[in-house]
C-alpha cells in the first residue's frame, strides 16, 4: 500500500449493482471474443515455437541423418 493512502483509498472500487441484462450480455460477449483471440494468438504462438525448434534442429544437425545417400534415387 502506498505511503499516505488510508484503505479506502487504496482499494478498486467494485460495483455492486445488478447490471441491466442486454449489458451483462455484451460484457459476456466481448469477454467470449477476448478469450477466443486469446486461444487463438497462443496456438500461433506455439505454432512458431514448433516451427523455429524444428528449424534449428534441421540446421544443426548432421545431413546425413536427414538425407542418407540415394534417398532421391527410387
Amino acid at each position: 500500500m502506498p505511503a499516505g493512502l488510508g484503505f479506502a483509498e487504496s482499494c478498486p472500487v467494485v460495483d455492486k449493482r445488478i447490471k441491466p441484462y442486454l449489458q451483462e450480455r455484451a460484457e459476456q460477449a466481448r469477454r467470449a471474443e477476448q478469450t477466443r483471440l486469446y486461444r487463438r494468438n497462443q496456438t500461433l504462438g506455439l505454432v512458431l515455437l514448433a516451427a523455429a525448434i524444428l528449424t534449428f534442429w534441421l540446421f544443426r544437425t548432421n545431413p546425413q541423418w536427414i538425407f542418407p545417400p540415394g534417398w532421391w534415387r527410387p
